[in-house]
């Protein structure tokens, strides 16, 4: 399987909602590193990286949220694997 690491960018009514807890806990369900951040603008930004076909199951359940959560758009582009990372973690 291909490893692969994606940046992400989510708009929407992604902030106060639980957005990244439910990140974190779809991405360490599915052995996926990386971290997710809320960002001034109201978007949240993030990297996961993990084998290419469950990162990409990953985005279609942070599509499609929740009852709470409202994903508008959300962009990705190819990022360098970083070796050695172990853990999904959320950023402050």
């Amino acid at each position: 399987m291909k490893m692969a690491r994606y940046f992400c960018t989510a708009t929407g009514r992604v902030q106060g909602v639980g957005f990244r807890m439910f990140v974190q806990q779809h991405a360490m369900e599915k052995d996926v590193t990386g971290w997710v951040r809320n960002m001034e603008d109201g978007n949240v930004t993030m990297e996961l990286q993990g084998q290419e076909d469950v990162l990409d199951a990953l985005l279609d359940t942070i599509k499609k949220g929740n009852y709470f959560i409202r994903v508008k758009s959300l962009s990705v582009e190819m990022r360098e694997i970083i070796p050695d990372e172990s853990r999904f973690q959320i950023r402050y």
